[in-house]
């Protein structure tokens, strides 16, 4: 019994010192040492041997199994210690190098002009409304006094879903649905991104966004609209700043008209930035029209209100002197940064 734990234990420790992997290592020790290896043969063997003297090859069996121990772990410690000089040698780091710096992101140009108006208008008492993108006709035309028969509704200007469901082309459903709750008085914007078939091009894109606003209430004026468009030019490009009103045609509103600015760059005396004219058109708006107040349950014998609509990458360009449109969506690094 002695001869053959001799010979078990200088196999183990040969194919040990022979083993160049931990893989190769685990495979002796499980040869040897496992539930059904050698060692374990033995002890499984000893019912065969005289009891007298079971106690010694006990012991036997111990001290070899102990032996073959040692010398795996010896070898293991060994091993590992030539992996991890080999592996530190292959990953060598250049404390001279730079650092990696990290990319660290912030608001768009877009949405630093929305968070701008928002507050202007949330600071003169009014609600942030959002809608569905993808309305029906009725909403997005019919209860805006727009009939069947209304240029805007030609395909070419707007994207159907199918007959009765579009793309919306405004904000103004918002309004719509907000004034058919018959929640009294109504005083709201409706930003949003919308839909138009437009070609591509430095001041046109077929999907952009509408800042759109409502007042509904009991003697609202024309003087409450031009006063709170005021304040609002005034707040976004400077207290110099002033409005002009130019008569125009809504659909929803009458009267309308569309606004212009004082040009912010030369306080009104004309250069590049504003054709000469000294003076920047803004947005359109007007008094929401007495059949829309009708359509959506509104009496306007009793109540009116205003209306207007500014595209916010209009105020961007604006005001961040921006020429083309396109810059906005294309995602480039070099521009968005100086933001």
């Amino acid at each position: 019994m002695k001869e053959k734990l001799e010979q078990i234990k200088a196999e183990a420790i040969a194919q040990i010192q022979s083993s160049d992997v931990p893989e190769k290592l685990n495979d002796v020790r499980v040869k040897f040492l496992g539930k059904k290896g050698e060692l374990t043969a033995v002890l499984k063997g000893m019912k065969d041997v005289p009891a007298e003297e079971r106690p010694k090859v006990g012991q036997l069996v111990n001290e070899t199994r102990a032996a073959i121990e040692a010398v795996l772990e010896e070898s293991r410690t060994k091993m590992e210690k030539i992996i991890r000089e080999e592996k530190l040698k292959a990953e060598v780091i250049d404390v001279t190098l730079p650092s990696r710096k990290n990319t660290v992101g912030h608001r768009h140009p877009n949405t630093i002009a929305l968070e701008e108006v928002e507050r202007i208008f949330v600071g003169m008492g009014y609600e942030v409304v959002e809608g569905p993108e993808v309305e029906y006709d009725m909403y997005n035309f019919e209860k805006l006094n727009i009939p069947a028969d209304h240029p805007a509704k030609d395909e070419q200007d707007t994207f159907y879903v199918n007959k009765d469901i579009v793309l919306r082309t405004q904000t103004s459903p918002v309004q719509a649905r907000v004034m058919e709750q018959g929640k009294l008085p109504i005083r709201m914007i409706a930003p949003g991104r919308v839909f138009r078939s437009d070609e591509v091009d430095a001041t046109h894109s077929p999907s952009f966004h509408q800042i759109e606003g409502l007042v509904i209430d009991k003697n609202i004026s024309f003087a409450d609209l031009k006063g709170t468009l005021e304040v609002f030019a005034k707040e976004l490009f400077g207290p110099e700043t002033k409005t002009k009103f130019r008569p125009h045609h809504f659909p929803f509103t009458e009267p309308s008209a569309e606004v212009d600015v004082s040009c912010f760059k030369c306080g009104g005396k004309g250069c590049r930035f504003c054709k000469g004219s000294g003076w920047i058109e803004i947005l359109g708006c007007g008094m929401v029209h007495p059949h829309v107040l009708e359509m959506c349950g509104i009496d306007p014998e009793v109540y009116s209100g205003f209306a207007f609509g500014v595209g916010l990458e209009r105020i961007a360009l604006l005001k961040y002197e921006i020429d083309d449109m396109r810059l906005l969506y294309e995602n480039d690094i070099r521009f968005l940064k100086q933001f």
